[in-house]
């Protein structure tokens, strides 16, 4: 008998179990249908096992050492689908050390705009990156039979409200931008589950959406997995069953399973469908079970027990070290006058030509590097050089910080500072490793650390002291090179609240101006390391003469760092992010994020480069950027029906990895334009003066887009430009190709107006309009009302599935502006009185005074950093929770009825509050009782 025939001898009520989770990590089981438990594990970049199993928010246990593997932000830079798997891989193996049967990653959402605090889990803002580093992810990861679970599906782009938010995006932008990197994991690796997001899409919650979850994830792309909601973040049992939705996290309890029932009573779900969401979690149980070690016959006792052991986390440190020197980006590389005790040749290096400030324009030159000037009179400002006396200043350099907070935050076994490690390797022999063997036999050490000063304060406070410190350092005459640790801190980045701003903290900024005008005066080199999850504004960039990104490299970021700067590890990193100059150059800085319950998406498909690159508009530093101590160059392009070839070149003594991008240009098909878009990459290993083919295969996404007319995917018939370079404005390679498609060819419409061609910032509302009717979507004034839904669990008014409005109150951007040029897309809508989805952060505006304090209290604790500048991430989460959210966390404590009598109070009605609670926390608690008892009687049939 199979699963399917097993799962039939159960009854309704107990298949109804099946679709809901046991406690915070832990599914329900059948023993009649032979369905064992799984446990489940956040786990985008490592093995977060919560201590606090059953009870706890997530992000806010403690949890079990395991390793820091890099970030998603610095898995995507190293362009290396190979090298996510094998991270996967690793993850996985420490996750079955724990007893853990699904990793809850990894984290594949579009990075839309620079400021949404979760960036630093989200690979990129292209699809391509996206999905094709995230499937390597999960093949590595169900390599070793456990789970991965891809989230957050779909158009999870802010943190503000980010379970009270409706994403409202045109069909066409949706399916080509933001659903493809899903498309791409599910087509290449198969995942087994798959996580839906907090947030409504047009109107609906994502884990109740037939369209994303029938329509789209299983019909076309034969996805046939589980879907799990975030945690909380099911909207109602009984429109998750019909959906699509197959397992609601972390525990309702029974009041699901109540509501269930009851539908099923009514003839709203029938047997078939819970049959089939059962089915699906069922099959992700037997796929992952293995024995786990020890005695204790329940499985959480059991499994708590166990720790990964440390020769296992030995190997995790060795190739996070491994993974996050492939990740590290140099960003500038200027040529400089000698320094250092050595003044030998060095041009071999590979002086790097880092492009100006603000171009745009296609260059003739390798993004990777060229020898400019003379080796007699310059060499590169890194690697460091041999005999320097180096000063580090920054307090990041210190106290590591290698990932962001919430939920992915793993305890890590060890972690590196950049300063011991600096330390570590300028106690070496220059001979031991010298990335190109010229120093060998040189005397003495390979560089010397004459000094450490703080230059800030981490909290980013003023303190001219520690400035003062840092400069007098920097101004030794034993000082040869400055290395000048800056970035973002745990109070900017962290899961549930958005970055208020790009630039970086002003003391930070304060320090690098300073040490900018030391270097203006005495010459002195300095090199800036980076520590971020994203993007920053970097007004000083023009004034250093070394830029290194780090990221947020994992455990192993500081020896990574180090090894980077003193040449023992050759760059090869590549931003999968654009760098504007500003916040304000960003397409959506004037409504990111959105402040009220729909988050237009008005940029429409100008996102990132998309927009940059068609605009026209100046960057920092473009999508795709990376430079290394190697020279490259691309050459015999060759374009073919199977995709396109060419030739690397290594033209110096140092071995590198080059990044190849393909990027195609459509002709115009009627909707807006962009002007070039990745198809594909590959990463190729070229010696020293050797020369390597890069080849990058055509596919069924390489000339299609999506027209919502039809629902189709169609392709453009006519002249397309095939662009290939290692950026996407460094396309020294092109041709025109001519594609025979199903579709002629049609000018962009006019209606669509500024938004025809990227001009975002003067679009008018009519302009955003249009957009929307092209891709036949609805804005949410002019949506159908949805009928109201009578809740199955017995509440005592039909609730909508829509959520209502309402504003949080967390600190958010002052230049954010909700309307297009004086117009607003959405109606006004008053969030009184407040519904079960209003978060808990509009309580702050509430009638009732109980309800004005808790929220207060709330938001207090939320405002109150901890030790290291973090923000309180349990109140965080709980102040983006709406009410609704409450029955979904509490283990059948609370259900839809006292649900309604807590949004009583906040009303202004608490005497009817009081006596509804009265009478609906007994009768929840005796239902509950029933409802156990009946269950338990099913399963001894």
């Amino acid at each position: 008998m199979g699963l399917e025939d097993d799962l039939r001898k159960c009854s309704p009520i107990e298949l109804a179990a099946l679709l809901s989770g046991e406690d915070m990590w832990t599914s329900r089981g059948n023993v009649r249908a032979a369905v064992p438990k799984f446990v489940m594990s956040d786990g985008p970049h490592g093995v977060r096992c919560a201590v606090g199993m059953a009870s706890d928010l997530p992000g806010t246990e403690c949890a079990k050492e395991a390793t820091s593997f890099p970030c998603g932000v610095n898995l995507a830079m190293s362009w290396d689908p190979d090298l996510a798997k094998t991270v996967g891989a690793a993850m996985a193996d420490q996750a079955r050390a724990l007893g853990v049967n699904v990793l809850l990653g990894p984290a594949v959402n579009i990075q839309r705009n620079p400021l949404c605090g979760r960036n630093f889990e989200y690979l990129s803002e292209d699809p391509q990156v996206s999905g094709r580093i995230g499937a390597g992810l999960v093949k590595g990861i169900q390599s070793r039979g456990i789970a991965a679970c891809p989230k957050h599906f779909a158009v999870n782009s802010q943190e503000l409200r980010r379970q009270a938010s409706d994403s409202v995006v045109d069909e066409r932008t949706l399916r080509e931008l933001y659903l493809t990197a899903f498309e791409l994991v599910v087509r290449l690796s198969g995942p087994l589950t798959m996580m839906t997001s907090y947030n409504q899409v047009n109107g609906v919650y994502s884990h109740e959406n037939r369209h994303l979850l029938t329509d789209i994830l299983r019909n076309e792309w034969g996805f046939d997995g589980m879907t799990m909601s975030d945690w909380g973040g099911s909207n109602t049992a009984v429109g998750a069953a019909l959906a699509g939705g197959s397992l609601e996290m972390p525990s309702p309890g029974l009041t699901s399973l109540r509501e269930l029932e009851a539908a099923f009573r009514a003839g709203t779900v029938t047997h078939d469908d819970l049959l089939a969401r059962a089915l699906e979690v069922a099959k992700v149980a037997r796929e992952t079970y293995y024995d786990v070690p020890g005695d204790a016959p329940d499985l959480m006792s059991r499994k708590k027990k166990l720790q990964i052991g440390d020769d296992l986390l030995d190997r995790g440190h060795s190739l996070a070290f491994d993974a996050a020197v492939q990740t590290l980006t140099l960003l500038k590389n200027d040529s400089v006058a000698p320094y250092g005790g050595n003044t030998l040749d060095d041009s071999s290096a590979g002086s790097s030509a880092t492009p100006e400030p603000g171009a745009t324009g296609d260059s003739t030159g390798d993004a990777t590097g060229d020898t400019t000037g003379a080796a007699a009179t310059t060499v590169p400002a890194l690697p460091l050089r041999p005999g320097c006396r180096v000063a580090v200043v920054g307090d990041l350099a210190v106290h590591a910080r290698f990932q962001g907070g919430g939920s992915s935050e793993v305890t890590t076994h060890r972690a590196d500072t950049i300063l011991d490690a600096l330390d570590a390797l300028a106690e070496q022999p220059r001979e031991s490793s010298r990335l190109d063997g010229r120093a060998a036999g040189q005397p003495g050490h390979r560089f010397t650390v004459v000094g450490y000063a703080d230059g800030y304060r981490r909290d980013g406070k003023p303190d001219a002291g520690k400035l003062h410190e840092a400069t007098k350092l920097a101004r030794r005459d034993d000082v040869d090179v400055v290395v000048a640790v800056v970035g973002l801190t745990e109070a900017d980045e962290s899961e549930s609240v958005d970055r208020a701003t790009m630039a970086l903290p002003k003391a930070q900024d304060n320090l690098m101006g300073a040490l900018a005008a030391l270097r203006k005066r005495t010459g002195k080199p300095v090199v800036a390391v980076l520590v971020a999850g994203g993007p920053v504004e970097l007004p000083w960039a023009d004034d250093v003469d070394g830029l290194l990104y780090t990221g947020l490299a994992g455990e192993a970021a500081g020896a990574a760092t180090a090894a980077v700067l003193a040449g023992d590890v050759n760059p090869s990193g590549h931003l999968a992010q654009t760098w504007p100059l500003t916040y304000a150059d960003c397409p959506n800085a004037a409504w990111f994020p959105a402040p009220g319950p729909h988050a237009i998406y008005r940029e429409g498909p100008f996102v990132g480069y998309r927009y940059f690159a068609t605009a026209g508009r100046p960057v920092r530093f473009p999508f795709g950027f990376g430079l290394s101590y190697s020279r490259f160059t691309l050459s015999d392009l060759e374009v073919n029906q199977w995709g396109v070839a060419c030739i690397v070149s290594n033209d110096s003594p140092v071995d590198g990895k080059a990044v190849v991008q393909l990027y195609v240009a459509a002709p115009t098909d009627g909707g807006p334009h962009v002007a070039r878009e990745l198809k594909g990459f590959a990463k190729v290993d070229v010696p020293a003066g050797g020369r390597r083919e890069a080849r990058i295969e055509f596919d069924e996404m390489t000339f299609r887009h999506f027209d919502a007319g039809d629902g189709a995917w169609h392709v453009t018939s006519g002249a397309w430009t095939v662009m290939v370079g290692t950026s996407c404005v460094d396309l020294p390679l092109s041709s025109l190709v001519h594609i025979h498609g199903d579709r002629s060819p049609h000018p962009t419409d006019p209606a669509l107006g500024s938004l025809a061609y990227a001009d975002v910032h003067h679009a008018t509302a009519d302009d955003v309009r249009a957009m929307f009717r092209l891709a036949r979507t609805p804005l949410p004034g002019e949506r159908g009302t949805a009928p109201d839904v009578e809740d199955a669990g017995g509440a005592r008014t039909g609730k909508s599935f829509r959520a209502t409005s309402g504003s949080a109150t967390m600190p958010r951007p002052e230049h954010r502006n909700p309307e297009v040029n004086g117009e607003n897309l959405v109606p006004n809508e008053d969030p009184k009185p407040f519904g079960p989805n209003v978060p808990l952060s509009s309580w702050t505006r509430a009638d009732g005074r109980l309800a004005r304090l808790f929220a207060g209290s709330l938001q207090r604790k939320a405002s109150k950093p901890d030790q290291h500048g973090a923000p309180d991430m349990g109140a965080l989460f709980v102040l983006n929770m709406p009410p609704r959210a409450m029955q979904k966390m509490a283990g059948g404590k609370v259900d839809r009825a006292i649900v309604d009598d807590l949004v009583d109070f906040a009303n202004g009605h608490a005497l009817r509050a009081a006596a509804r609670l009265v009478h609906d926390v007994p009768a929840n608690m005796w239902t509950n009782t029933l409802a156990a008892n009946k269950l338990r009687r099913a399963g001894r049939r």
